[in-house]
């Protein structure tokens, strides 16, 4: 039976097999590259700054509570996770780490499996190009208008939501179910 948000509930699945559920989350919009700002010190632009709560405030009503967030320590990731809690009645612990600053979609998926075992829902909050690689190579299955939307684009503030059935250890190139797709534009 699937709970109130109609997102079935993560670890719903035959066979018995322990499913994760992967939420995917891009930073918010920051300030242009070519400012006098080190890249990992850029913070959000006025536009991150309302787009962020947006998709916390989504979450929320979603029902979507991931278990722990992994986020990228750089200055735009964190100010998009710190934004987007302030939405949630029980925002879950955040651990901040330089392994998912700039990285591509193996370490990301190293990083989930160290961190995230033994947890039904975890999402990590951090860049592109690595976070879209990650979402699109996972997703082998899911609406097929989501999944064009996903591999044409992975906009700021977006997030993708990912079922994985057979968990954490089965992470591998189309496993996961994209389950939902949601951006500031939607």
């Amino acid at each position: 039976m699937a709970p109130e948000d109609g997102f079935p509930p993560a670890d719903a699945t035959p066979g018995g097999a322990v499913a994760c559920r992967l939420l995917l989350f891009r930073h918010a919009k920051a300030i242009a590259k070519d400012r006098p700002v080190r890249d990992f010190d850029r913070p959000l632009r006025k536009r991150g700054r309302s787009d962020a709560p947006r998709a916390g405030r989504w979450l929320a009503d979603s029902g979507l509570q991931p278990d722990l967030v992994l986020c990228s320590p750089a200055r735009r990731a964190r100010e998009t996770w710190q934004l987007a809690a302030r939405a949630l009645e029980y925002p879950p612990p955040a651990v901040y780490d330089e392994r998912l600053y700039k990285t591509p979609p193996g370490d990301l998926v190293a990083v989930l499996a160290e961190r995230g075992r033994g947890l039904a829902s975890v999402m990590l909050v951090g860049h592109n190009p690595g976070l879209h690689e990650l979402a699109v190579g996972l997703c082998g299955s899911g609406p097929p208008e989501l999944l064009e939307r996903l591999r044409t684009k992975l906009p700021t503030s977006a997030l993708v939501v990912i079922d994985v059935p057979g968990g954490r250890r089965s992470l591998s190139s189309g496993s996961g179910t994209l389950v939902a797709l949601w951006s500031p534009a939607d």
